[in-house]
């Protein structure tokens, strides 16, 4: 990096000199050889980076590595006793050095030429790698102010990778509303249903084999990207678990969306709060997991009012949203009936999750269990406790009353009368 740094330091004041027309001793910045030791490349996972893309990347890293290298843009126009408009810039709430915009880049890179300018304004655009890639992008222009105005900021992850030399894996904020769910089981302890456990392998197939399926035999001519799932079932059959797991075993992360959490009452927020979501998770191999689906995606109310209208917008806005990923998404609810039946048609899989039957509940507590609580009376104690009606969820919660039960009681074995008394507290 430290390379790096010092070849920004020489091409900026190139840059400079060019412009003013001081003594320099090249005739153009790309006279400024950049290193060769590939770190940049190895840093965006790029093979080929142009000049200009370089200079853009360490501009944009330049307040997070070396801000000083910036204050050369501090100097003042002696002409109207105010900076240079063609420098750009913006100033941070706490940071104290000069922090640059897409006007510092095109200055850097294009002076006057507007041919250049242009080329600078398209490394700007959805379709360049800067954006596809998350590497950085022009943020916070207002309304009518030019393009370039935007504030140059390198993403997150990216930071994440120059600064921690690691993965960046985000937290749940406000403006990023999403949350990273893990579990300590492997896929082998999921019980579920046959059906269902049938299912939820087809997805495994599709995350596994959709190379193949896509470009290997061309079916990307007739086949959207991605892959959409419906779970539903009542609360605690293992509709997280399952896209925990599913996640776990394919080496994906799996980002939780509580829709419920997040609907905005103001205009335009819920928009923008889930765009976020999206546009980080867009190149990632990642999971989306809306759970409470039926908070913003259930059926869509008549447009008597102007809230019934933004509702429906909110509807359409994440509905297109959900088309375009090209990942793998998944909703849940509790009631398949609350789901509108424009979103039901397009899911590939529709799994339902019921209660489980007698069986499988023996298998669930058997499962949970602690083998120490256990004596002779084991299966008996099993198949009592499977007599009760109960979701895995509820079934987990019976068994956290029974450990405090024990503890307070000092006993080291389960009995028939702490089972009965967990029971009917839960059921």
């Amino acid at each position: 990096m430290t390379a790096h740094i010092e070849w920004f330091e020489r091409m900026l004041t190139t840059a400079i000199q060019l412009y003013f027309q001081q003594g320099c001793e090249y005739a153009s910045i790309e006279e400024v050889t950049p290193p060769a030791d590939g770190w940049l490349e190895g840093m965006t996972g790029r093979q080929e980076i142009t000049f200009n893309e370089r200079v853009i990347i360490m501009l944009a890293l330049m307040p997070h590595t070396c801000p000083q290298a910036l204050d050369i843009f501090f100097v003042q126009n002696k002409n109207f006793d105010r900076q240079y408009t063609e420098f750009g810039g913006w100033k941070g709430l706490s940071h104290g050095g000069f922090l640059p915009t897409g006007e510092t880049a095109s200055f850097i890179i294009a002076g006057e030429d507007m041919e250049k300018k242009k080329a600078v304004i398209h490394m700007f655009q959805r379709d360049h790698w800067f954006y596809t890639q998350n590497i950085l992008r022009l943020e916070g222009a207002g309304e009518g102010e030019p393009f370039l105005s935007g504030q140059l900021r390198p993403s997150e992850e990216f930071l994440s990778h120059v600064l921690l030399d690691r993965e960046y894996k985000p937290d749940y904020t406000i403006g990023f509303p999403a949350k990273l769910i893990t579990t300590p089981l492997e896929w082998e302890d999921m019980i579920l249903d046959y059906n269902t456990y049938e299912a939820l392998e087809e997805i495994n197939t599709w995350i596994a084999h959709q190379h193949t399926i896509m470009e290997d035999w061309g079916l990307k001519r007739i086949l959207k990207p991605g892959y959409r799932a419906l779970f539903y079932g009542p609360p605690g059959t293992g509709k997280t678990l399952a896209a925990t797991l599913l996640g776990k075993k394919n080496q994906m992360d799996v980002y939780r969306v509580d829709l419920s959490m997040i609907v905005s009452k103001y205009i335009g927020e819920t928009e923008k709060n889930l765009a976020k979501v999206f546009d980080l998770a867009e190149n990632r191999n990642w999971i989306l997991f809306f759970d409470e689906a039926d908070a913003l995606f259930g059926k869509r109310t008549s447009t008597n009012t102007s809230n019934d209208r933004h509702a429906n917008q909110e509807v359409a806005y994440l509905l297109q949203r959900i088309e375009d990923f090209p990942g793998t998404v998944i909703l849940a609810t509790n009631l398949k009936s609350n789901i509108d039946e424009a979103f039901s048609r397009r899911f590939q899989s529709i799994i339902y999750f019921p209660m489980p039957d007698e069986e499988l509940r023996a298998a669930l507590w058997r499962s949970m269990l602690p083998k120490e609580w256990l004596g002779d009376d084991a299966e008996e104690l099993i198949a009592k406790a499977a007599e009760t009606e109960l979701s895995g969820g509820s079934i987990t919660n019976v068994v956290r009353r029974c450990a405090l039960q024990l503890t307070i009681s000092g006993m080291k074995h389960l009995n028939i009368k702490i089972l009965h008394d967990t029971l009917n507290k839960e059921s």
